[in-house]
């Protein structure tokens, strides 16, 4: 090897050495300047310390237990409730949480499975609620709950769920191309670098206004900052949870569970979702006693954008206990 080539080597490791470097104040510099606003940390709540990290949770309110669970997703935690909560702690003991890999809970290395939450919600309500409550999910938190009351069926009392996503989406499988997506998101310094670019606050509003909102304009600045804060919480470690995601790690067949099931499940959708009578519908003749409401202007989170017209739908679904 010449003294031409092996400078060159040098040169290379040199400005790689650099880049990642730079990469990783930049890494840094998101992960302070997220959180300097201390939106969710000024929250007061509770710790679970679950055998898989610690699990951040509220308890407000008397009479039976209501649980509210967010929607999967790194950018996401109970904040979501913040406008319901007030309106149903007058008849309810309400619990949020932040699932683990989101807001204010642990987000460890680890790969997040579909299952890890079915456990999760088992060991929290045995735990902590000490008896069977009602629950409200967004999204795809759905697949878990139905999952843990067929393992469980003493476990829940109903399940009401807003915008659940079409039961055939839950029946990916991890593949080659969905490891290398995980694979990548989980390296130390480029991984929290796509996971960063990913939870841009640019793409975070994007993603409030044309999925969360049917109105754009309704999208706060504080509304915002709270779920960038919450995706850059615990050092970005959030990526673990988005890379499980990516990889399917986090689906599981749910269709079984929905026919099986034996407790009042309530399917509430959004009229601007897309395909959202024709979801209802399927969840419908999965199992002939759920029942299915709509609500206007509205995106995926009701509770957020139209919390009153969500609250009269729940109303005719849950028995309140004054």
């Amino acid at each position: 090897m010449n003294n031409s080539m092996k400078k060159n080597i040098r040169h290379f490791f040199l400005l790689t050495a650099l880049a990642a470097g730079t990469i990783h104040l930049v890494n840094r510099f998101i992960d302070m300047t997220a959180e300097m606003k201390n939106i969710l940390k000024t929250e007061s709540g509770s710790y679970y310390h679950w055998k898989n990290g610690s699990i951040f949770y509220t308890k407000r309110g008397s009479g039976s237990p209501l649980l509210l669970i967010h929607e999967l997703n790194p950018i996401s935690s109970s904040y979501e409730w913040c406008r319901l909560v007030k309106k149903l702690e007058k008849h309810y003991t309400v619990y949020t949480i932040d699932l683990l890999g989101c807001g204010r809970s642990d987000k460890p290395y680890l790969t997040y499975t579909n299952y890890l939450y079915v456990q999760l919600l088992t060991d929290f309500i045995h735990d902590v609620i000490g008896e069977r409550p009602d629950v409200v999910t967004t999204g795809n938190s759905i697949s878990f709950a139905v999952l843990a009351q067929n393992m469980n069926p003493n476990l829940l009392a109903s399940i009401t769920a807003i915008n659940p996503p079409a039961m055939s989406s839950f029946d990916c499988t991890p593949d080659k191309y969905s490891s290398v997506k995980k694979t990548l998101l989980e390296l130390p310094i480029l991984g929290t670098f796509l996971y960063n670019v990913r939870t841009h606050e640019s793409n975070i509003q994007r993603t409030l206004q044309k999925t969360y909102f049917s109105r754009p304009q309704l999208v706060s600045s504080k509304m915002l900052d709270a779920y960038y804060e919450a995706s850059h919480m615990g050092k970005s470690h959030g990526k673990y949870l988005m890379a499980s995601i990516e990889g399917h790690y986090t689906d599981n067949a749910i269709g079984h569970a929905v026919k099986k099931l034996t407790i009042p499940l309530y399917i509430i959708e959004s009229r601007s979702m897309k395909d959202a009578v024709t979801i209802a519908d399927s969840y419908a003749h999965k199992n002939a006693t759920v029942e299915t409401a709509y609500i206007s202007n509205a995106g995926l989170t009701p509770q957020l954008e139209v919390p009153d017209k969500l609250l009269n739908i729940m109303r005719m679904f849950l028995h309140e206990d004054h």
